[in-house]
């Protein structure tokens, strides 16, 4: 996409606004590009410019075949990252954020593995020989594990990185991903401090259409990623038939 083109596709979409000059975090002032009846307007060349630093980097980390893990519990942008994460297989949290989600994640692949135990006894059948209460409280059980954790079912360890929708909401996730060293990237509103990110993207993290740009523009890099390493599969399978009939020609 020309540079041009994405800039007034991310100016379309209102990535550009931020919030008032009084609630800033100052450590946002390289991102700031004016002030704009009392509102600071984010410079949208350093949001390009770190967007495409960031998708470079998810690019590699999805090629490599690890997990990325999303998090946006906001109403406006739960709808928006579930579907795009779940489009590139990624896991997700868009409800409340399970405290020790990270830093405790054994109890969650045990709460996870219990979800699992609850799905083979009803194919089995083992759930009817049960009495109406109990598979009433076990169905209601695992309703809420589903809602809580059923996006991150597939997640067996920790994720490679974690992406943020409005860092200032999901602290817990920062803190817990920074405690263990776990790259992070994300959207940083001028409220916010971009120096808890390894790979901040200033922009508006409000509204819908431009959380919907920037995620747009991320999962497009993870689907490259993602192609590229189906594609060295596909090469180093062909070579070894390839290898093989040589082989058997000889």
């Amino acid at each position: 996409m020309e540079n041009k083109e994405q800039i007034q596709q991310l100016l379309e979409a209102g990535v550009h606004f931020g919030h008032l000059t009084r609630k800033w975090n100052p450590n946002m002032a390289p991102y700031i590009y004016m002030e704009r009846n009392g509102t600071h307007i984010i410079d949208l060349y350093k949001t390009q410019a770190k967007m495409n630093e960031a998708s470079e980097a998810l690019k590699k980390i999805a090629a490599s075949g690890r997990k990325i893990l999303f998090v946006a519990t906001k109403k406006q942008a739960k709808e928006i990252v579930s579907e795009l994460a779940t489009s590139v297989n990624m896991p997700f949290i868009t409800e409340r954020w399970p405290g020790g989600m990270l830093t405790n994640f054994v109890t969650i692949r045990k709460a996870i593995k219990k979800m699992q135990n609850i799905d083979k006894m009803k194919a089995d059948g083992t759930f009817l020989s049960l009495s109406k209460r109990e598979r009433l409280q076990i169905d209601r059980q695992r309703e809420k594990l589903q809602k809580n954790l059923g996006s991150i079912a597939d997640m067996n360890r920790i994720p490679a990185a974690v992406f943020i929708v409005d860092i200032m909401r999901e602290h817990i996730a920062v803190d817990e991903s920074r405690k263990l060293g776990i790259p992070l990237f994300g959207m940083v509103d001028t409220n916010s401090n971009p120096q808890l990110l390894d790979y901040p993207i200033p922009a508006n993290d409000d509204a819908s259409k431009s959380i919907a740009k920037v995620m747009e523009f991320v999962i497009a890099s993870i689907k490259d990623g993602l192609d590229h390493r189906k594609n060295e599969k596909d090469r180093s399978k062909q070579e070894k038939i390839e290898k093989k009939a040589a082989q058997v020609g000889e």
